[in-house]
């Protein structure tokens, strides 16, 4: 599993004692990479020469595709570390570093991707980008060996013209994070949103527009929430249309659970296979608050089934969660995902096979094609056109009967394909992707009633607090015993929520605590007192060009996003207005910026929501071991209820010196309690799950 190198030979180059995966793959290459830091930086200069930075990730496909036609190549190697000083960065590992040149990039061609290629001063100033680049130009675009030659070309001739560019470009870069301060956000905000996804969704298929499609499951969040707002049954059907089709997708690892990465067509059919974290962690609140929302047992099914997929194939022996899974195998995308018709009849039988080949789509052409050529590969990927329940009815059989063969015969496929030569799985525990994962098995654990979700999640809080909390402060990438890399915004505003996730399913009043801490490091370090709004780094790490204050979601909601949501939460669980303050002062900073494209902010319009509500806390007090307080926190555990927070009393002093004005609530009939405040009204208390619903819904 690990990536780590054997001890140094004359052909590694200066990566050979990283931590990252990714550098790790890169440092028996004929390219002299150097890993980001000065000692590159003090060469370039001394030497005047650009630096060529490489930034991508071990899981990433197409950074494979290049770095063997092209940095393995020996060839393209020595015409590098003549022109260049060459830099690898794993962006998994330096968000920092990836996010200011990928913008860079963006502002450059109007789009970008990994791997991200950079060619810049030895200041750190870009000229140039792009992303991947075959070894010769040809139908597939300009080629990396000419675009060396035509960039030590301008640098020998030119660099005045080069240097210029730099400037421009850094500069305009520098504007992006200044921002004039706005009002607040209208209603209005949340329905331009809706209308503007409704306008891109695919009617036909579900997901958001007509080609390559990703799961973007904070699209997903914020429709639900609008739904439960406004009454819209449409924005619920768009949530159900995207979900089915992704379960029932290739999108889908219907042997072994989890998530591929995105869809390279409109069906859902044809998967990038790698599988990150983060997907599966979102996939699972998505998933699970969709199940709260209709009753749909199939998506309680599918988050379980990513819950046990992370579990079994992504938990450390020390309880954090792995960051990914590659797409490729033996060097082919997708070779242990993929089956032939002739496999699957091998390994089920004739009858057996047939009907596991109705099912999930599997012919003797094949069905996958292969992404760059578009021509079919004959393997197939797994996938439903119909739900187990229709198809028992075209196959004469009972739907309980169909599903245990399909299981029965999941199980044999999973077990032979765990012999084959298994995709790289890139182990560095990320603080950010493991407190969306927190989060994830709180939620799941408190709704669908699993205990081993929440006593994982708590395993995975404690693998953090202590391996990657450092002088109090948090650390970003743990691996191979090493905790490095000073925690960015989304480490903090991610494991926030993970923190609130669990004080709402557990009651215990520590993790509310380690919440609240860790929101005041974010106050002291990461917030702009003059401007509002948090940046991505601290105050006391170097910044990289540029100190960036970023509230648009990505594959990833932002950690502003994120962190607007812990602050209302935050102010509704404790009273303490300073939060209030705080939100309201982020929403006036980024609404200029949200006003003008609403869907790219659905995470902060969800935390949006939530402020504009009504909200309301749920303050229960009661025995905890009564059966009537287990039988109110079930039901109310159950529902979905996205503008509430709870908070039970059970007579934990801590919870009391966290939360203000509870001293004075009482048990009233000697019956759980539960006094609730929202849209500025506190109401009489009530004692029944019927009287809570009619005051929040």
């Amino acid at each position: 599993m690990s990536n780590k190198t054997s001890s140094p030979t004359l052909n590694q180059n200066h990566l050979k004692d990283e931590k990252s995966p990714y550098l790790l793959q890169h440092a028996d290459n004929p390219v002299d990479w150097y890993p980001w830091g000065d000692e590159a930086f003090q060469k370039a200069k001394k030497e005047d020469k650009p630096i060529f930075l490489s930034i991508g990730y071990s899981t990433c496909h197409w950074c494979h595709v290049m770095a063997r036609e092209s940095f393995q190549d020996p060839e393209i190697g020595k015409i590098m570390n003549k022109v260049f000083v060459s830099v690898k960065v794993d962006r998994e590992e330096r968000p920092d570093i990836d996010s200011v040149y990928m913008a860079a990039c963006q502002m450059i061609t109007g789009t970008g991707g990994w791997p991200l290629t950079i060619i810049m001063t030895p200041d750190l100033k870009p000229f140039f980008a792009g992303t991947y680049f075959p070894k010769e130009s040809g139908s597939r675009g300009a080629g990396l060996k000419d675009l060396i030659l035509n960039v030590n070309d301008l640098w020998n001739n030119r660099k005045q013209d080069l240097q210029k560019s730099a400037e421009e470009l850094t500069y305009s870069l520098q504007q992006l994070s200044k921002i004039k301060s706005g009002q607040e956000l209208e209603e209005n905000i949340l329905n331009k949103a809706y209308k503007s996804l409704k306008e891109n969704f695919d009617d036909e298929y579900g997901g958001f527009g007509d080609y390559q499609k990703f799961p973007t499951p904070h699209h997903l969040l914020f429709l639900l929430r609008y739904w439960k707002m406004k009454d819209d049954v449409n924005a619920l059907s768009m949530v159900e249309k995207t979900l089915d089709a992704m379960a029932y997708g290739g999108i889908y690892d219907h042997v072994g659970f989890g998530f591929h990465r995105y869809s390279v067509d409109r069906q859902w059919i044809q998967p990038h296979f790698e599988k990150m974290l983060y997907d599966q962690a979102l996939l699972v609140i998505v998933y699970t608050e969709a199940y709260q929302a209709t009753g749909n047992k199939r998506y309680r099914e599918t988050a379980q089934e990513v819950l046990e997929y992370l579990m079994r194939d992504m938990q450390s022996s020390s309880d954090g969660f792995y960051s990914a899974e590659d797409a490729d195998s033996e060097g082919e995308e997708g070779k242990f995902y993929l089956w032939t018709a002739h496999e699957i009849k091998k390994l089920l039988g004739p009858e057996d096979g047939e009907l596991f080949s109705q099912v999930y789509n599997v012919n003797n052409e094949g069905n996958f094609k292969e992404e760059a050529t578009g021509f079919k590969t004959g393997k197939n990927v797994l996938y439903q056109t119909n739900s187990l329940k229709d198809l028992s009815n075209q196959l004469e059989k009972t739907s309980e009967e169909l599903w245990w063969k399909m299981e029965s015969a999941r199980e044999k496929l999973f077990a032979a394909r765990q012999d084959r030569v298994h995709p790289h799985k890139d182990d560095k525990i990320l603080t950010d992707w493991n407190g969306l994962t927190i989060a994830a098995l709180a939620i799941a654990g408190r709704v669908l009633k699993r205990k081993d979700y929440i006593l994982a999640a708590n395993k995975t809080l404690n693998f953090i607090l202590s391996h990657l909390k450092i002088d109090d402060q948090l650390m970003h990438r743990w691996r191979d015993g090493e905790a490095a890399v000073n925690g960015n915004l989304d480490d903090y505003a991610f494991l926030i929520w993970g923190l609130l996730e669990m004080y709402q399913t557990t009651f215990q009043a520590e993790y509310l605590k380690n919440a609240i801490d860790f929101n005041q490091k974010l106050m002291d370090h990461f917030w702009d007192k003059k401007e509002g709004g948090f940046y991505f780094t601290a105050d006391f790490v170097p910044q990289v060009l540029v100190r960036q204050k970023l509230a648009y979601d990505t594959a990833l909601p932002s950690g502003n996003s994120v962190q607007m949501l812990n602050l209302q939460k935050l102010y509704t669980l404790t009273g303490n207005n300073e939060y209030h303050k705080i939100a309201l002062a982020m929403e006036k900073y980024f609404s200029g910026i949200i006003n003008s494209s609403p869907p790219a902010f659905t995470m902060f319009l969800s935390a949006a929501a939530f402020k504009i509500g009504p909200s309301f806390n749920i303050l229960l007090t009661g025995d905890k071991n009564a059966e009537d307080t287990s039988i109110m926190l079930k039901k109310l555990q159950e529902q979905y209820l996205p503008n509430c927070v709870i908070v039970f009393d059970s007579g934990d002093k801590n919870l009391k010196k966290l939360i203000e004005h509870m001293e004075d609530k009482k048990m009233i009939n000697d019956e759980i309690t539960a006094y609730i405040c929202g849209d500025g009204t506190c109401y009489p208390p009530v004692n029944s799950f019927k009287e809570i619903l009619d005051i929040v819904t």
